[in-house]
């Protein structure tokens, strides 16, 4: 038979296995499929000769056939018995096999492939890129799928400073926007959308990364989709092993922290670690053709050494251990209905031993030998993370145009946290509000003496100032039903999913209290008790129906629709957010414009919303309990520090000796009904793309899409109690509230707000409506993006580049916020009050104006290749915050964009003045390069050593600063002196060595 050029694109692209693409807007989240075209009623039948999958099908009246949900592999296709063709089926997206008919008798002898990977998928209306294993291995790129994810246009890496550098930002949004699927199941952690159970790397098959577009089947998301599909068994049997090593002489630093006037600040030269993962696999049949396995055992291990800063107290020792697993069992029952079973853990275990940091070097006039030693040793704090997923999944082909799905799974997430200071006293925190703390309180001392030397420090043996619960975890059991049924021209598609979401969380000081020593009056020590301890949940539940439907045969319209309905549970079980029915409609088109699939310009719009996370419960929605006391005291614990002998002496804020509840937290339940606004809206997003892909040359393709995203409407959290008592007091309700009043509740930013609560203390439930531009400017973030895309494929050389232009401004970044490091998803200082938005409105932290992506491989000899990866991008924007000067009424100090980033006046006054959110420049542009060669000796087949190489030219440029311009005290705030000072560099260079063999 011939082979025409079509079909030889499609071996390339087979052979390569990645691509800028758009999976195909009916597709699932854990398969493909084989669609094309042949005469009606001819018979098509496909099979896999790994596993003897075999399926016949009869060709339609209109001359269109599809197979369905198919896993992910390479199958063979052929028509009335004849010669089979092959072709690569991959995650979320449609392999086109046509028969043509090529001579005048009309005998359908060839075939047109247009494979899974190639560059223009003319059903396509999606934003994705797909990644295999196999093409993931002949990159430079870290072992984690945030590394992989980044390939993608329209992602950039999460602020470091803001400990997100782990995490990926798609399209301007946060970094706790996204999703992550692992065969279908959602393995995102709800509680603060900040993590997810992470299958081992060498486990995965495919990834595919969805920045924009994507169908009514995902939700959800306000930024992007991973879609992780591990590897599963054949007939055939296969092992191995791999060890990857990055040793500590061989890695570089990033470099030491000076002052503007040479004073140093750190050392991180001296800061080092290596890493080492070892892992083990096996896959084959247990019965030939129906049963197979695939299991993988993974060890990691990392070892790091961290300096202190100038002013810091102790350096730290850190030890990881990563002891991972996974099985994946398929059943093949008949050819009609399969069942799969998913089961993985990611348990890591972390401890950090902290010592007291020296500095021997620290003499009167010595600015530049930042050294600092090892001191006496502190203590050692533990973390668990992680946690085992099962997930059990049927799929049956009912009929030939109709196929079900069903999927339930568990996950468990573990955030264990306790210490053990020296001389063996453990801190650990189990919930109770009201209960013992063990372990060392918070001594701070603030004498004047101590400051001046004339009187020794009293010291603790407190190592850390807060404790996670030594019992925190979270759990997921999600099912899910999805249907497809091929209807003429028609595709419809539909499901149902369900998700309980539940958290055990608390935090608390360190021993159960906080003792500041003080001067004024001599003898005098405040302690302040702090404690959260919540069970708290999300139910989520959402309906889909889709419908792809070929209008002619180069024109495919895509019209989908979501409903989300979810409820966030607080400490008491109780229901303070229900949002219900949440509408978000998804719209596309694809034209295939010459009806050869070498042209095709697509387009969508669509609506996507996020729900709340569990973490918002614990402290706001759940009893929480944060007091404060004065006391005299005549001794000192030796061992803790605390103070003995104590007292009772008046508060200097109330003028009683009373216990003082601050922020009203006294320990009791919130007043669920009162947190959400009554009329509470659900936040959402709309999104539009519109652009073209077309195929040069046999080799190399090209395209352009247009996105622009506009946060319509959000959900955060406001504190602005005294506005509310004051605007209740206008109303004629009292100033004076009740138990049933919360000090911080969600609403709409800038839409009116109906807040009940008991405004005057007399045990009554009132509703007041408060205007919205009484408590903050309606939530505002744009994006607007230029991608070009390109992709080239020969025999021996690949190479994929993608070039972004991009602006993401607003007033709020999202979920978290970057400027100052909040990780509190949902309640940030965002919105707590008016005046903390005054300058907020500029280009966010995520906003990467330039970013140019360039990686591939070239394959030498048969034994020897190297891979590159290239990654220029522009700077981030900065900005200047500060304490709005007199307008700070909620005293939450520097979070506000005013401040001034001059030289303090000599009266103390700054001239703090709003700097609008960043205006004050950027980090500069930054390059890096990764190379690396592998050898796969002809000799020994299997065997494989590779080298990486990351950031070959040690560019180390910095990345991001302090953008911290004032100090939270005073008003007037005194400048602070470390404002613009560096934060976080270029990862600097980095060597992997890797070995692996199969057989």
């Amino acid at each position: 038979m011939a082979m025409n050029s079509s079909f030889k694109r499609s071996a390339l692209s087979v052979a390569l296995g990645l691509c800028f693409v758009g999976g195909v807007q009916a597709q699932t989240n854990t398969a493909g499929n084989v669609v094309g075209k042949a005469a009606a009623g001819d018979t098509i039948t496909i099979t896999n000769p790994a596993t003897g999958f075999s399926r016949t099908i009869t060709v339609g009246s209109d001359g269109s056939y599809r197979f369905a949900q198919l896993p992910t592999g390479q199958y063979q296709v052929s028509r009335n018995g004849g010669a089979a063709r092959d072709v690569n089926v991959n995650v979320g997206t449609s392999a086109n096999v046509d028969f043509v008919a090529q001579n005048a008798s009309g005998s359908f002898e060839a075939i047109t492939v247009t494979g899974a990977v190639n560059p223009i998928d003319v059903s396509s209306v999606e934003s994705t890129t797909v990644l295999t294993a196999q093409q993931v291995a002949k990159i430079p790129v870290p072992r984690n799928i945030t590394s992989v994810a980044l390939l993608a246009p329209g992602t950039v890496r999460g602020a470091s400073n803001a400990g997100f550098g782990s995490l990926p930002s798609f399209g301007g949004s946060s970094v706790a926007e996204n999703q992550y699927y692992v065969n279908g199941f959602n393995v995102t952690n709800t509680f603060k959308n900040l993590a997810f159970a992470q299958v081992p790397f060498e486990a995965i098959a495919e990834s595919q990364v969805k920045t924009g577009g994507y169908g009514a089947e995902f939700g959800r998301s306000t930024g992007g989709v991973i879609n992780m599909i591990t590897k599963r068994g054949t007939n055939e049997f296969h092992a191995g092993g791999s060890y990857y090593w990055s040793p500590r002489k061989l890695a570089e630093t990033s470099p030491n922290l000076y002052y503007n006037n040479g004073l140093w600040v750190s050392n991180n030269e001296r800061d080092k670690g290596w890493e080492a993962t070892a892992a083990v696999w096996a896959n084959g049949a247990i019965v030939k053709d129906r049963l197979f396995f695939y299991v993988l055992g993974q060890y990691g291990k990392t070892h790091d050494t961290t300096m202190t800063s100038r002013f810091g107290s102790a350096n730290l020792d850190s030890r990881s251990t990563r002891p991972q697993w996974l099985v994946k069992l398929d059943w093949r029952i008949t050819d009609n209905h399969s069942l799969e079973f998913t089961g993985f853990s990611d348990k890591r275990k972390f401890e950090d031993d902290y010592y007291a940091a020296t500095f021997p070097n620290q003499v009167p006039g010595n600015t530049s030998d930042p050294t600092s030693d090892f001191g006496r040793y502190l203590g050692t704090d533990f973390n668990e993370a992680g946690g085992n997923s099962y997930v059990l999944k049927y799929t049956g082909y009912l009929t030939d145009n109709f196929t079900l799905s069903a999927l339930a799974g568990r996950g468990e997430f573990s955030r264990t946290n306790y210490g053990v200071a020296a001389g063996g006293i453990r801190q650990a925190y189990e919930g109770n509000l009201t209960g013992p703390v063990s372990g060392c309180p918070i001594i701070t001392d603030s004498r004047t003496g101590v400051s001046t030397g004339a009187i020794p420090a009293i010291r603790g043996c407190s190592f850390v100032s807060t404790l996670g619960r030594a019992d925190a975890k979270d759990t997921r059991d999600q099912f899910r039903i999805d249907a497809e049924w091929q209807l003429g021209d028609h595709l419809l598609r539909g499901g149902i999913d369900t998700d309980k979401f539940r958290s055990i969380d608390g935090t608390a000081y360190s021993g159960g209290a906080s003792w500041v020593y003080q001067s004024t009056g001599g003898g005098r020590v405040r302690k302040r008790n702090f404690r959260t301890g919540a069970d708290v949940g999300v139910d989520q539940r959402a309906f889909y129906i889709e419908d792809s439907w070929s209008i002619t045969d180069n024109f495919v319209a895509y019209l989908g629709l979501r409903w989300d309905t979810f409820e966030n549970l607080n400490g008491e079980g109780e229901k303070y957010v229900q949002i219900e029915n949440q509408f978000a409609p998804r719209l596309g088109f694809s034209w295939d414009v010459f009806g050869d699939s070498t042209f095709k310009v697509f387009g969508n719009a669509g609506r996507y919303a996020l729900p709340l996370t569990a973490g918002v419960a614990t402290r706001a929605a759940s009893a929480s309990l944060y007091e404060e006391y004065y006391y005299n005291y005549t001794g000192v614990d030796p061992v803790t520090g605390a103070p003995t002998g104590l007292t009772p002496r008046v508060n200097p804020s109330t003028g009683s000796t009373a216990v003082r509840y601050l922020n009203g937290e006294d320990g009791r339940p919130k007043y669920a009904a009162g947190y959400a606004a009554k009329n509470l809206e659900p936040m959402y997003q709309d999104e539009f793309i519109l652009g073209f892909q077309k195929q040069l040359t046999d080799h190399f393709s090209l395209g352009v899409r247009g996105i622009y995203r506009d946060l319509k409407r959000a959900i955060d959290d406001n504190c602005d109690y005294a506005t509310v008592l004051a605007y209740a007091g206008s109303q004629g309700f009292g100033t004076t509230p009740g138990a049933q009043f919360n000090y911080c509740f969600l609403f709409n930013p800038g839409q009116d707000t109906e807040l009940a609560g008991d405004y005057d203390g007399d045990g009554d439930v009132e509703v007041l409506n408060i205007p919205g531009n009484i408590l903050s400017p309606k939530a505002k973030r744009k994006y607007t993006a230029l991608e070009f895309f390109a992709q080239g494929n020969w025999d021996k050389f690949f190479v994929q580049a993608s070039y972004t232009y991009a602006r993401a401004h607003g007033n709020t970044e999202g979920g978290v916020r970057s400027d100052n490091g909040q990780a509190d998803t949902g309640t940030t200082s965002d919105f707590d009050y008016a005046a903390a938005m005054i300058g907020a409105d500029g280009y966010g932290p995520n906003d990467r104006r330039h970013s140019l992506k360039v990686f591939g491989n070239y394959e030498f000899t048969d034994e020897w290749s190297a891979g590159a990866n290239l990654l220029v991008q522009s700077g981030r924007p900065i900005s200047c915050i500060g304490v709005y000067k007199g307008l700070d009424v909620s005293h939450y100090g520097n979070i506000h964009f005013s401040c001034d980033p001059g030289a303090p006046s000599a009266n103390g006054d700054n001239g703090s003045t709003v700097v609008p959110r960043g205006t004050v420049g950027r980090t500069p542009w930054t390059s890096t390069l990764d190379l690396n060669v592998a050898y796969k000796p002809m000799w020994a087949k299997g065997l494989q050593f590779k080298l990486d190489v990351f950031n070959v030219l040690n560019s180390r440029k910095v990345t991001s600063v302090n953008e911290i311009g004032e100090s939270a005290a005073g008003d007037p705030a005194p400048q602070v002196n470390t404002y613009l000072t560096p934060t976080s560099w270029q990862a600097p260079r980095a060597v992997r060595f890797m070995v692996q063999y199969d057989f």
